[in-house]
């Protein structure tokens, strides 16, 4: 007796379920995303731009934090701010403004 067991139904439940789970926390990964993505700007252009440093060594200063290490820095193109992006979550920017160090760029 050869019965095949037919997986579509707890298949589609799955992806149902999972597809549920993505939707509800949804907002929270967002909003984590957002703030991970301002410190690490804040944080990368203030040891850019006001330390002088390689940016790949600023990244070794928040790097021990936990979820930081999905952050990734870019030097802007006119080298006077640092974006920092979780993929397909969040960017931010930090610009270095004379006097006061760097600001993150409000949110738009």
């Amino acid at each position: 007796m050869n019965r095949r067991i037919d997986w579509r139904l707890p298949a589609c439940a799955a992806l149902f379920l999972l597809f549920l789970f993505c939707w509800w926390n949804w907002s929270g990964w967002q909003h984590r995303a957002w703030i991970a993505a301002g410190f690490g700007a804040r944080v990368a252009c203030s040891c850019r731009l006001v330390e002088g440093r390689p940016l790949e060594s600023c990244r070794k200063d928040f790097a021990h934090l936990e979820g930081m290490g999905l952050v990734h820095l870019a030097d802007q193109s006119d080298g006077k701010g640092v974006d920092g992006s979780v993929p397909f979550l969040a960017h931010r920017t930090a610009r270095l403004v004379p006097g006061f160090g760097c600001i993150i760029e409000p949110r738009q």
